[in-house]
């Protein structure tokens, strides 16, 4: 009788994709709903909201926080539903991170 052999394989699994989430700059939304929003989506404290503000308003972006996709698109659905619920024209988008 002939004898098997069985060779285990591992797949090989790749770290999931990360996404930068970003507030961009308008002339419009207030400098408060901004900080309202980064306290109440990303758990910031206020001084790190207030820090991140300033970096929005005069880099045009900022950072807010880094997910998996399925979050950070979450996160941005649920600030522009925010934003356009108050009346702010607040842009939030993803950005891909390169491994």
């Amino acid at each position: 009788m002939e004898e098997l052999q069985t060779q285990i394989i591992k797949p090989k699994l790749e770290k999931p994709k990360r996404f930068q989430v970003l507030l961009l700059n308008d002339d419009y939304t207030t400098m408060e709903f901004v900080v309202e929003v980064l306290m109440r989506f990303f758990s910031k404290n206020e001084e790190s909201a207030n820090a991140i503000m300033i970096k929005i308003h005069v880099d045009g972006e900022g950072i807010c926080g880094t997910y998996s996709h399925d979050i950070a698109q979450t996160k941005v659905t649920q600030v522009t539903d925010f934003a356009r619920n108050n009346e702010q024209p607040l842009m939030c988008v993803l950005r891909e991170l390169s491994n």
